[in-house]
């Protein structure tokens, strides 16, 4: 059992920056697109590049465990402020199956920042850059 807790956070940090890796790629490669969703929603199309970084260097750094904790923190903050912005907000008037999906995928963006806000609390885990340098509960 001790084996199986030891690869615990590090898939855990796979699973968690998978997501925020593909997601940076498909931006970029859909820059245009991507750069006019957000205009519409009322978010400034400046700041692709910002989110573009944000995504693909913190999820890098979380799949690796480097500065584990900080990566974390910021993409916690991210899936919240996105998850208002593109999910939340929309929500208010929308009814029935539309405004389930939208109140769905805004608790998706809560869940991944819990879970991100785990590995602030608890580090990176063992195979990782940092050399598995968790901090014991207390």
């Amino acid at each position: 059992m001790t084996n199986l807790l030891s690869y615990a956070a590090p898939v855990g940090r796979v699973l968690l920056s998978l997501m925020f890796i593909t997601s940076g790629l498909q931006k970029i490669t859909g820059y245009a697109g991507t750069q006019g969703y957000m205009e519409m929603m009322g978010v400034p199309g400046a700041l692709l590049p910002l989110v573009i970084l944000v995504e693909v260097v913190g999820g890098i750094a979380l799949l690796a465990g480097w500065q584990a904790r900080t990566a974390a923190f910021l993409l916690a903050g991210f899936s919240l402020v996105s998850g208002v912005l593109f999910h939340l907000v929309p929500s208010f008037g929308m009814e029935g199956m539309e405004a389930q999906g939208q109140m769905i995928s805004f608790m998706k963006n809560v869940t991944i920042a819990g879970g991100m806000l785990m590995v602030v609390a608890f580090g990176p885990g063992a195979v990782s850059v940092a050399q598995g340098k968790a901090v014991p509960a207390e």
